[in-house]
């Protein structure tokens, strides 16, 4: 199993959405650690709760959730100030090996900050394709995969091996794991159903009084359980009843909305809607009628308008024109009259005349002839003109054009109208199309009813079964004077003994595997391999025993607090490798009290090798700028994060990098 990728949306202290890259691979090359470098209370501890719990969801076993409900503890997990209307959400993307064939997995949970019936919703995806039948049995598939009850081996923190290492036997969570890992709950199943076959036993030494009492409870139970599979049977069919009602309910509405029953059970909104929308198009009309009792029509003549226009401004020219003809032909005179009294030489005067007629005749010609000159308009008039074809006459056309696109619209809602009414059946066939409908409605609400009264029938006749169940376990450990036969006793006897026997060299031959792992991974760890030969496990409290290589024992206290530690993570992962579980391993705050020495051993042959993928999470002060450059050397970090706490918001943005 390997983690490809985190997704966190509004969970503790991470706002947004923040998509976190756990491959243990850069640019092709296998490198096992993804380092992630935060400051306390930053929001490295809630990484490891999102992985349990996107894993586990409601057995999640997760840091801050105490005795909180699950409802409770979602809601803890919201982000603060995040936007109501967004979900929180957690995606873990896995891959691992199914059939021989690699398998990539995302799980999906995401929940409101009230969630309802106090859950999350979960979705499996492969690829882009949901994956329900594995969202149906999640719990199952993942316990074949990382159970629960050996999780803590794999995603386990500094808290965890400091309690480990201080105590002299191991916590209840680790124990719970070693039994589950060696199997010891197959003792405790067959110590079950010894006890119940010695109940059994036990029935067929009561007495006749007592055997009579139990006879008339076992005939209830048995009169019980044989109404209860009549009253099954008879459930059966009044479900078929109910789903038979449905189905003639939908072909009645069918049948009601096919042949126009809606429409006729809305004519009186749709002749008051068609009324409305006959006024409104009657005010249009009205409308289009005031604008064309104004300017409007002018329209219909525009070209013959910009005529006028053009002609009434050619007209205004020739008038400037003609005066100012006069006005030169009058100075013209006085220039000649002066010119003679000059006395110019001939030649001169006639060119300046020749000239002076030049000019006149090209006055004449822009002046035109008379017959061009009919408008006779004055100025205002060109005025009033130039601002209608301007101005007017453009606002009102594009008036009349918005009017007209609304009575075409309205004619076309009011066809729409008439055609829906008359389509609506006549009144007649509107109450019968009705009352089918409500008599099929009424069907269902009685097969409805008969069917409630079965499940409940049914679920009175369960409940005093179990009553009887009980009344008969009760009977048998309380009321029945047990008769001693020597052979049950006897056989019961030896039984016990050879389960005890059998639970304890299964515990002897699954420890004694442990043991050497232990031993190798605290010996490697260990930098004064003088120290310690062999770790002995206690085969009833799990409690570790040292002895050194003169066989001599070890006490536990001369270990100095580091090297307690060292002893905490080589149990766990000792534990981890006689799972013969791929699996990742992530650890919080893992270096606590080490000194270099000891760190360095964890960084040089730990880290590197705890399993194909490590996720670490640490404080500046744990995996300091020397440990890190000393990862890197090892070429053994694939990728490294920092968790960047913002202390004004109380928020955690994920960012590319560490520390240094």
């Amino acid at each position: 199993m390997i983690f490809i990728e985190l997704v966190l949306q509004n969970f503790g202290p991470y706002m947004g959405r923040q998509v976190i890259d756990l491959r243990p691979q850069i640019q092709g090359e296998t490198r096992p650690i993804i380092l992630f470098g935060g400051m306390n209370g930053g929001g490295k501890t809630t990484l490891m709760d999102a992985i349990r719990l996107a894993l586990y969801g409601p057995r999640a076993q997760c840091s801050t959730r105490g005795n909180l409900n699950y409802s409770d503890f979602l809601t803890q997990c919201v982000t603060r100030d995040s936007d109501p209307v967004e979900k929180t959400r957690i995606e873990l993307v896995f891959e691992h090996f199914e059939n021989d064939a690699a398998v990539e997995l995302r799980i999906v949970r995401y929940w409101e900050a009230n969630p309802r019936d106090g859950k999350d919703t979960l979705g499996i995806l492969e690829g882009d394709w949901p994956r329900t039948d594995l969202t149906n049995i999640w719990d199952e598939y993942i316990e074949n995969l990382l159970p629960l009850g050996i999780s803590n081996l794999f995603l386990f923190d500094g808290e965890q091996v400091k309690e480990l290492a201080e105590q002299e036997t191991p916590p209840p969570v680790v124990v719970d794991a070693i039994q589950s890992l060696l199997g010891l709950e197959l003792a405790e199943r067959l110590s079950i159903d010894l006890d119940i076959l010695v109940r059994r036993k036990q029935k067929k030494l009561a007495s006749a009084k007592q055997l009579a009492s139990l006879e008339e409870i076992e005939q209830k139970l048995s009169k019980s359980t044989g109404e209860l599979e009549e009253a099954k049977q008879e459930l059966g069919g009044l479900q078929n009843n109910l789903e038979k009602a449905h189905e003639r309910q939908r072909e009645a509405w069918d049948k009601f909305i096919s042949e126009g029953g809606k429409i006729a059970a809305q004519r009186t909104q749709l002749e008051k809607q068609k009324r409305n929308l006959e006024g409104n198009l009657e005010q249009m009309r009205e409308s289009l009628g005031e604008l064309a009792g104004g300017s409007l029509p002018l329209a219909l003549i525009q070209p013959l308008l910009n005529q006028v226009q053009v002609q009434g401004e050619t007209e205004a020219k020739s008038l400037q024109a003609k005066i100012a003809r006069d006005v030169v032909k009058e100075r013209s005179s006085r220039l000649v009259e002066y010119l003679d009294k000059l006395k110019l030489k001939p030649q001169q005067l006639d060119k300046i005349k020749f000239f002076l007629d030049q000019e006149d005749e090209a006055l004449d010609r822009e002046i035109g002839s008379e017959e061009d000159l009919w408008l006779s308009a004055d100025e205002e008039t060109l005025s009033l003109l130039a601002n209608v074809l301007r101005h007017e006459l453009p606002s009102q056309v594009k008036l009349a054009e918005e009017k007209l696109q609304s009575v075409e619209a309205l004619e076309v809602e009011i066809t729409f109208n008439e055609r829906q009414l008359a389509s609506a059946p006549s009144p007649e066939i509107y109450e019968q199309l009705d009352a089918a409908l409500k008599a099929a409605q009424a069907a269902v609400v009685k097969a409805q009813g008969d069917y409630n009264n079965g499940q409940q029938r049914c679920d009175k006749l369960g409940k005093d079964i179990e009553g009887f169940k009980k009344e008969l376990a009760v009977y048998s450990e309380t009321s029945i004077e047990r008769q001693n036969d020597e052979h049950i006793i006897e056989s019961s006897k030896k039984v016990q003994e050879t389960l005890k026997l059998f639970k304890e060299r299964l515990t002897l031959r699954k420890l004694n595997k442990l043991e050497v792992e232990v031993t190798d991974c605290f010996r490697y760890l260990l930098h004064k391999v003088d120290l310690v030969h062999r770790i002995a496990i206690d085969t009833q409290s799990f409690g570790l025993s040292l002895y050194n290589p003169e066989g001599q024992p070890v006490p536990k206290h001369r270990l100095s607090a580091g090297e307690k530690q060292l002893l905490a993570i080589a149990f766990l992962w000792g534990l981890a490798r006689v799972s013969g579980r791929h699996l990742p391993v992530a650890i919080d705050t893992p270096l606590g009290r080490l000194d270099s020495s000891h760190r360095n051993n964890l960084i040089e042959r730990y880290f590197p090798s705890a399993s194909h993928q490590v996720i670490l999470l640490s404080t500046d002060t744990e995996i300091s700028k020397n440990e890190y450059e000393h990862l890197l050397e090892q070429e053994a970090i694939a990728n490294s994060y920092l968790l960047k706490y913002q202390p004004e918001t109380r928020k955690t943005v994920v960012q590319k990098g560490y520390f240094w």
